[in-house]
């Protein structure tokens, strides 16, 4: 009898404050309708004094761990998707294990930029799978804004900050059919961080801490490979382009998500779209994206859900799932 991970509960938790378009207009060149015709955000959350990628991922937790009925003492297993945690160690999941009191349970990160919830949820699904958990709590989080250049308007306009969690239980009931997750190092020249660790920081603001990227060819290189690994996860599961009922992606340029949605036959009213509102949030996108699908109640149970996801590294992944 195969075993399932389920999800019997989503959540997610967003800053405060929000950053306009207009209120970036103020502090770099660029307008509303430049980034608008570009990317497709209008506005992103930015954590404050106080808010962490920890912080954010424990409220995301809590929401999560309510809809599914359950408390912390029940889970045994916690994976955090973040490419900015608080520190270097302790690992954001035992941050987060700290704060809803449930030590001694399986607790680590994973960091697949903006693949890291997909990553995270693969990496969960399998250990369910092979009996070892039977309830994981899976966060994606980060706090992208601490890492940005407001003097670069290539790359300050995409990000936001916020944290998203999803609860999978082992069920007999089909829940994730399929998870497909691949890395190209080739190409890590496209997208990068500038600073780190054993390669030094520098005597600068933030440690000389930058995201670079190179748009154009990020952008091609991000649709030819979501439209494989759709390819790819669909054969997997012996199944059509009419099956899928929903398209929830990472959510980092609506117009990735319009060409993704295109390679599928798609309507874009079948594509949950929350870039506009929380701009390029990395880890935390699909889940805060499929958070609020649920919510809205758009997604029903027995709808069948394609999660997919490209990012820096490069990485990218999907997930097949059966709500």
């Amino acid at each position: 009898m195969r075993i399932y991970s389920r999800i019997t509960g989503t959540g997610s938790h967003l800053p405060a404050k929000i950053m306009t378009n207009a209120d970036l207009e103020k502090i770099v060149d660029t307008d509303d309708q430049w980034i608008q015709d570009r990317t497709g955000i209008k506005q992103r959350h930015v954590a404050v004094e106080g808010e962490t990628t920890s912080t954010l991922g424990l409220e995301a937790a809590k929401k999560a761990l309510k809809v599914a009925g359950i408390t912390a003492d029940d889970i045994d297993l916690l994976i955090v998707g973040t490419t900015t945690p608080d520190l270097i160690f302790p690992s954001t999941a035992c941050l987060i294990q700290k704060g809803l009191g449930c030590s001694g349970i399986t607790a680590m990160d994973v960091n697949a930029a903006c693949s890291g919830s997909i990553y995270a949820l693969g990496v969960a699904d399998k250990f369910i799978q092979s009996g070892q958990h039977k309830r994981a709590l899976v966060i994606g989080a980060e706090t992208l804004t601490r890492m940005v250049d407001w003097t670069d308007r290539t790359t300050c306009v995409l990000f936001g900050d916020g944290a998203s969690a999803i609860v999978l239980e082992a069920s007999e009931e089909p829940g994730i059919l399929s998870t497909h997750l691949h890395a190209d190092g080739m190409n890590d020249h496209l997208l990068n961080a500038t600073v780190g660790v054993s390669t030094g920081l520098k005597n600068e603001p933030n440690g000389g801490l930058k995201i670079r990227m190179k748009g154009s060819e990020v952008f091609k290189t991000a649709v030819m490979t979501l439209g494989r690994i759709v390819k790819e996860t669909l054969k997997a599961n012996d199944m059509k382009k009419t099956d899928i009922d929903w398209l929830i992606p990472h959510q980092a340029n609506l117009r990735i998500i319009t060409a993704t949605a295109k390679k599928l036959s798609m309507s874009m009213d079948q594509v949950i779209v929350t870039v506009d509102k929380h701009g390029n949030t990395s880890a935390a996108s699909v889940g805060l994206a499929l958070d609020e699908a649920i919510k809205s109640g758009k997604v029903a149970r027995g709808d069948v859900l394609l999660l997919e996801a490209f990012g820096g590294g490069f990485t990218w992944g999907s997930a097949l799932i059966k709500y």
